[in-house]
This record gives structure tokens, C-alpha cells and sequence, in this order.
């Protein structure tokens, strides 16, 4: 039987989220600047899109931590933050982040804006 720990060893977590402060008016780039600054930090491959950021980490505990370590990010000013997350836990290898695009695109037979 596999345990837990052993299948966290050949696993690949896409993170998809989004968070911002709503109660600081219609733009909040500044708040979201300071939470990119810590995922770039951490290291982990990440594509940023105009809605959110998708995040690829090999263990379901460092989404968790970079969820985090976001909001630590503005909970010192902000009295309400708002957070959609979404989850792909995949048993296997990493560097899904770019393959699941490659894929697309071989299907499709040219390269896709992204």
C-alpha cells in the first residue's frame, strides 16, 4: 500500500487563484503586486494571466503555504480580502504548467496566444 508521503513524492499541484482586498476601492494592483512579489520569491513556476495566477508546486501542503503567505500579504490593511481557488492534484511528474499548453496547441496546430 502507498502511503500518503510517498505519493506526495511524485506529485504535481497547479494552484489557480486569485486575491485582492475589497474594501480598497476599483483598483487593487497594488495590493495584488505585493502577493506577486512573494510568489515570485518562492521560486515556483507560475504564469500570471489578467484574472488570477496559476502556480505549479509538487506538494499539495506548499499550495496551501503560498495561499498563505498571500493573504499574510494584506491582512496587515485590509479588513476584507476575496479569494477564488481552484486545484489540479496530479499524481506524477511536474512541468505540467507549460505541457497541458503544449498539448492544446499540438492538437490544435499552431501555437496559442497565452
Amino acid at each position: 500500500m502507498v502511503t500518503y508521503n510517498e505519493q506526495e513524492a511524485n506529485m504535481s499541484v497547479l494552484l489557480e487563484f486569485a486575491m485582492f482586498p475589497t474594501d480598497k476601492g476599483e483598483s487593487v494592483s497594488a495590493y495584488v503586486s505585493r502577493i506577486l512579489k512573494v510568489i515570485d520569491e518562492a521560486g515556483h513556476p507560475y504564469t500570471l494571466t489578467a484574472m488570477g495566477t496559476i502556480i505549479e508546486v509538487e506538494k499539495l501542503d506548499d499550495a496551501f503555504k503560498v495561499i498563505k503567505k498571500a493573504y499574510k500579504q494584506l491582512e496587515r490593511d485590509c479588513n476584507r480580502v476575496y479569494s477564488s481557488i481552484k486545484l489540479d492534484i496530479r499524481q506524477g511528474n511536474m512541468g505540467r504548467l507549460k505541457q497541458k499548453i503544449a498539448s492544446v496547441e499540438k492538437k490544435v496546430g499552431k501555437k496559442l496566444s497565452s
